[in-house]
Formats: structure tokens, C-alpha cells, sequence
């Protein structure tokens, strides 16, 4: 196996730091917009990122431009964790979070699109703050590496290795032959959904800043409100809950979908398995809790001041579905707290944690494609059984999948109940109640947010000693990674030169 070539891997992450130093010159202007009190603060944090950035390309100049399946896994997992280091700057430099475990915390819970905060007062962070903490979200929600590999052309080096570490799900489709014109459609599908969801909540009442900052949290499945009820303070506002539940909805789904139904090409839409069975899943979800909670549970009891503005009927069924959505697109918005309905519906819930939205998503989560070919191939295990000779492949979208790829899947599926189990025993040996360690770790290893116990919808991980916060960041990384990405980095043989 041939040496890494560090300076390759050293002069992407200087270009990732370089995107994030741009990003954070957004949060600069929305900062001095509003006049804010942070803007110096903003400006040194961009200043910094840029200028290390520019340093690691510029003393990286003359690589080798060749970009292996080992540099690829090692630019995606470590630029996650350069990004987080450098995204954290806002916050500590302008004192909204001066606490660097804090402040790494919410960096990486907003790159991950987890959208689980320590925050006890949303409300009085700068605007410029808030800006940056819903922009993180947003660049993490399609992946940075997605957007880098439009860009490393321009330098000679090829990115189909990072696409293939970087992607969601089981499967990457190419839109078209080269990846980088598969990138820009993606990401232009990408902006265009949250224009358009931007404009529709300023229409339904929303403020250009808060439907904004709701639309980058929507598109990315990342869950990050500017108010400290989350959705629960428009609950008097029915519109914009829908308008965001549509948008739960499209980041959900396979952006790949999205492509084929601007083509005109709805059939094909409707015929995928995968988004047949992620819309069945959410509409029976969604009739089963609105019927435990119209008939047995009290939603006014759940939610801050909420009225019942268009009958019970309506708002138990709005309530459920945005709560349906909101789980298992692993988005995290909050409308009412879904712990206080009923045991059943909390039970409930928490089995959706381990659904997740469609490959190809924003959304964290197993994904729903890896569940229809695991219950696929389980049944036709139980055929192979009484017909051991017989050739019976796992199908899906009528075509045969190659024993390898459910091979993978099982193994993923594994690998994420063993993470898991880790991550909750980890979080019990910290002190953590029963119910808080396993909502804490199904949480942030499926990139959902809020959990259960003490870290329920309406509460927060401030309570976590600084270790949790750590282990719960490492959760977030390898969920949002899918697991293989990061780990195949800590064996002994991924390092071995041979």
C-alpha cells in the first residue's frame, strides 16, 4: 500500500477552512446589519479561518495531484472535525459561548445538522451569532465535501473518492457522468428549495431573519430555531408549520427524486421503492399518533402557550405529523413535547429514531432503504429455509442487489446497534439516568436532536458533563458519517504502508 500523501490531504483542508472562512464573512454582514455589538468578534473568527487556511494551501503548493481511497476517508472525517474547530471561533471570540467544550459542541451539533444545543437563552445571542449557528447547519446538511469536490477540478485532482465517503445512504446516484456536475445540481436543487422556503414563511408571517435562519435549519435536517420554543412559538400560526412540514418532507427524500420531478419525469418518482415506503411510514406514523393523542392525550399540555387555533382535530393531526416528521427526517424542530403524550407514543417515537429519512438525504438515520432490503432479505431467508437450493435475490426498485451490498447493509445496521449500546453505557457511567443515556446516544448517533429524560424536547445538553458533551460530539460525527468513514480511520491496518 503506497504512503499517504499528506500534502494532498493538507491542501484540501486548507481549502475547506478557506469555504468556512467565507461562510463566516455572511455572519460579518447579517452582524453588522443589525448592529449587533459582535461584528469585530465575527470579523477575527473569519480573519483567523481564512488566514490558516490560505497558509496550509500556500505552504502545500506543488502536491502531488493524486487522490486515493485512503485520502479520501481521511479528508472527510478529519475536515468534519477541522471544520468544527475552526466553526467554534464565532462563538468563543464573540463570548456567546466562551467555553471552548461549549462552543465545539454546538459547532459540530450544527455541522451534523444534530441540532442538539446547549443553549438555555437562544433569544440573547447576536443575530450575527444565531446567523452562524443556523449557517453551519446548512453547509453541513448537503456536506462541505460535497461543495469542495465542484471546486477541486480547478486543482487537478479528481473527488470520486470523496463523494463515495461523503455520500448518504447505501448508494450514490450520479445524475450525471462527471461528479462534479452531479454536485452543482445537487447543491442548486439545494438553494433553490431554501429560497423558496424562505420567501414562503416571510409570506406566512415570518420575519426575513427567522425564515432565514428556519429555512437553512429545514433544508438541512438540522433542527437549529432562533426562538427558544423552537416551532412551538408559531404554534398560533398553522401556516407556517405546514410550510415547514413540506419542507421536512422534500429534505427527507432523495435529492435525486427532486432532480427527476423538475425533469418532468414523475413516474419515476413514484415508482422508487424507497420514497414509497418513506411516505407510507410517515402517513401511518403520522394517523397513529394523531389518533392516541386526539383521543387520549392533551397537546395543550405538551406545547408553551398553545392555542387551538383551527379546532383539536386539526392540531392533534399538525401536531403529529410535524412530531412524525420533525423524528424521523432527524430534523428536531420542536412543536410540542412528544415525551408528555403517552408511554405508548414515547415508546413509539423512540423506535422512529432508528428510521432516518431516504439515501440520498440530508437526513441522519439508518435510512429507509437500508430497512426495506434488511426485512427483504429476512424474508427470504425464511424461503431459503424451505428452499435451500433455490436462487432467490433481494430486490429493490426490480432489480436484483448484489449479495455484497446486503452484506454491507447488515453489517452497518450492526455496527450502528453496537455504536449504539456503546454510546449509552458511556453515557450511564457519566451518571445519566436510564432513559436520558439512551435518548442521549439514539440522539445524537442519528443526528436527531432532542431526546428523552432529561434531554427531552423541552430541555437541553447543558447537563452534560464536558466528557458527555465529547462523546456525544464523537456520536455525532460517526452518525453523520455513516459510521465506516470514521472508524475504518482507527484500525491498525487502514495505517499500515505496504
Amino acid at each position: 500500500m503506497p504512503k499517504l500523501n499528506f500534502k494532498v490531504i493538507l491542501h484540501v483542508m486548507g481549502l475547506l477552512l478557506i469555504c468556512n472562512g467565507g461562510f463566516m464573512l455572511l455572519s460579518v454582514l447579517i452582524s453588522f446589519i443589525y448592529k449587533d455589538g459582535v461584528t469585530l468578534g465575527m470579523s477575527a473568527a473569519a480573519l483567523v479561518t481564512l488566514l490558516i487556511g490560505t497558509l496550509l494551501m500556500f505552504t502545500t503548493r506543488g502536491h502531488r495531484k493524486e487522490l486515493k481511497v485512503r485520502e479520501g476517508y481521511i479528508i472527510v472525517s478529519f475536515g468534519w472535525i477541522f471544520m468544527a474547530l475552526s466553526g467554534s471561533l464565532p462563538y468563543v471570540m464573540t463570548k456567546a459561548i466562551p467555553d471552548f467544550t461549549n462552543a465545539f459542541f454546538e459547532t459540530m451539533s450544527g455541522y451534523t445538522t444534530t441540532g442538539a444545543s446547549i443553549l438555555n437563552d437562544i433569544e440573547s445571542i447576536p443575530k450575527g451569532v444565531l446567523f452562524w449557528r443556523s449557517l453551519t447547519h446548512w453547509i453541513g446538511g448537503m456536506g462541505i465535501i460535497v461543495l469542495a469536490i465542484a471546486i477541486l477540478p480547478l486543482l487537478g485532482i479528481g473527488g470520486m473518492q470523496l463523494f463515495a465517503a461523503e455520500s448518504p445512504g447505501p448508494s450514490a446516484d450520479k445524475l450525471k457522468p462527471r461528479i462534479t456536475d452531479t454536485a452543482k445540481r445537487l447543491w442548486l436543487i439545494y438553494v433553490s428549495y431554501t429560497a423558496a422556503e424562505t420567501v414562503l414563511l416571510m409570506l406566512a408571517g415570518m420575519d426575513f431573519f427567522d425564515a432565514i435562519n428556519h429555512a437553512f435549519s429545514t433544508l438541512s435536517t438540522g433542527g437549529f430555531s432562533t426562538k427558544n420554543a423552537s416551532m412551538a412559538y408559531w404554534n398560533d400560526n398553522p401556516m407556517i408549520q405546514y410550510i415547514i412540514i413540506l419542507f421536512m418532507f422534500l429534505a427527507g427524500s432523495n435529492f435525486v427524486m427532486s432532480y427527476f420531478a423538475f425533469k418532468g419525469r414523475v413516474q419515476r418518482v413514484l415508482q422508487d421503492d424507497e420514497f414509497k415506503w418513506y411516505f407510507y411510514f410517515v402517513a401511518a406514523f403520522t394517523i397513529i399518533s394523531a389518533l392516541i393523542v386526539y383521543f387520549q392525550a392533551d397537546v395543550s399540555l405538551s406545547s408553551i402557550d398553545h392555542p387551538m387555533v383551527w379546532g383539536e382535530g386539526e392540531s392533534a393531526f399538525r401536531h403529529s405529523l410535524f412530531q412524525v416528521l420533525t423524528v424521523i427526517t432527524t430534523t428536531g424542530f420542536v412543536s410540542a413535547d412528544f415525551t408528555m403524550w403517552t408511554p405508548f407514543l414515547t415508546i413509539f417515537y423512540f423506535g422512529m429514531f432508528f428510521l432516518g429519512g431516504c439515501a440520498g438525504s440530508t437526513a441522519g438515520g439508518v435510512k429507509v432503504m437500508r430497512h426495506i432490503i434488511m426485512i427483504r432479505n429476512g424474508f427470504i431467508e425464511f424461503k431459503r429455509t424451505l428452499h435451500p437450493n433455490a436462487i432467490l435475490p433481494v430486490r429493490f426498485n426490480k432489480k436484483s442487489i448484489n449479495s455484497g451490498i446486503v452484506f454491507n447493509i447488515q453489517g452497518f445496521f450492526i455496527l450502528y446497534m453496537l455504536s449504539f449500546i456503546i454510546g449509552a453505557v458511556v453515557l450511564a457511567a457519566l451518571g445519566l439516568d436510564f432513559e436520558t443515556a439512551i435518548g442521549g446516544a439514539a440522539s445524537s448517533l442519528g443526528n436527531i436532536g432532542p431526546a428523552f429524560g432529561a434531554l427531552s424536547p423541552v430541555n437541553n445538553f447543558d447537563l452534560l458533563p464536558d466528557f458527555g458533551k465529547w462523546w456525544c460530539s464523537f456520536l455525532m460525527l460517526i452518525g453523520r458519517l455513516e459510521l465506516f468513514t470514521v472508524l475504518i480511520i482507527l484500525t491498525p491496518f487502514f495505517w499500515r504502508n505496504r
